[in-house]
């Protein structure tokens, strides 16, 4: 009796109505992801991993869109992350200068990096493929536990010889599969950005391809056997609506297997998807 009086009271009272909706707001929380604009190296069909190349003219127009789209749909962060590397930084700048947000506090963290990928990073795809093999280039760049060749300290791209990492420590050799790049990005969602969320904020994370991949694997539970074909297009907003457990509610226009929603032209974006997975071919 009490549920049928409160059901005949909600659809009576606009009062009432009003305070069901701003209590499914309060309890929904706002996850906004975005891949870095087409980089340099995205241009030239090069590994990037953590080599610390700019975004291309293309890249800057993408987030700049992206921005607009972020404004466009009443979004508005609280607090911001990204990665070390300058393509996710500068995307996060165009993006909160877009949004009116550049004043929110920003972290950045070297465990939202792009995977490293060892000897490959510097590495012509197209090259690498005529070179090994499609079928183990796909291996390398798209499977779950299959890192690429090591890099030890000699090399320029050992994150040791970075100052950057200088408070961070590294084994002798050194590469990243998507499972590795989890372990790290879990950990600071976990630790740093789940709380943000839980306390009401809506949080932008500007990343890369791959920590963004290892990240929407855990909120969608996507299969280690399907996340390989999973491709995350640049410079394109993914919000994410969060229940209580951080768990995401399940959105109208979603790409499976992802519940979170791409903001703006739907045609365009399935093709720039394409386009990173066309990348090896």
């Amino acid at each position: 009796m009490f549920a049928s009086s409160l059901r005949t009271g909600l659809r009576s009272s606009p009062f009432l109505r009003s305070a069901a909706s701003n209590f499914s707001y309060r309890n929904k929380h706002t996850l906004i992801l975005v891949r870095h604009g087409e980089s340099t190296w995205n241009l030239e069909n090069k590994f990037t991993g953590w080599v610390d190349v700019p975004l291309s003219p293309k890249g800057h127009d993408e987030v700049i869109e992206a921005g607009k789209l972020i404004k466009a749909e009443g979004l508005e962060p609280d607090v911001a992350f990204t990665s070390t590397l300058k393509r996710a930084i500068r995307t996060l700048w165009h993006v909160l200068e877009q949004t009116d947000c550049m004043w929110i506090p920003v972290e950045k963290s070297w465990t939202l990096n792009e995977r490293h990928y060892g000897a490959l990073q510097g590495l012509d795809k197209q090259q690498t493929v005529d070179k090994f093999g499609k079928d183990q280039v796909l291996v390398w760049r798209r499977s779950y536990d299959v890192p690429p060749p090591v890099v030890d300290r000699s090399s320029e791209w050992h994150p040791s010889n970075e100052k950057k990492y200088s408070s961070v420590s590294f084994p002798d050799e050194f590469t990243e599969s998507l499972s590795t790049t989890l372990d790290r990005v879990l950990p600071f969602f976990n630790d740093t950005i789940a709380p943000q969320l839980k306390s009401g904020k809506t949080v932008i994370v500007a990343a890369h391809g791959n920590s963004l991949r290892a990240l929407v694997k855990h909120l969608d539970s996507i299969a280690e056997s399907e996340i390989a074909e999973l491709n995350i297009p640049t410079g394109t907003p993914l919000v994410y609506n969060l229940d209580e457990d951080l768990r995401p509610i399940k959105q109208g226009g979603c790409i499976e297997p992802l519940q979170g929603r791409y903001l703006g032209d739907q045609d365009a974006i399935r093709a720039r998807i394409e386009g990173v997975k066309n990348q090896t071919k």
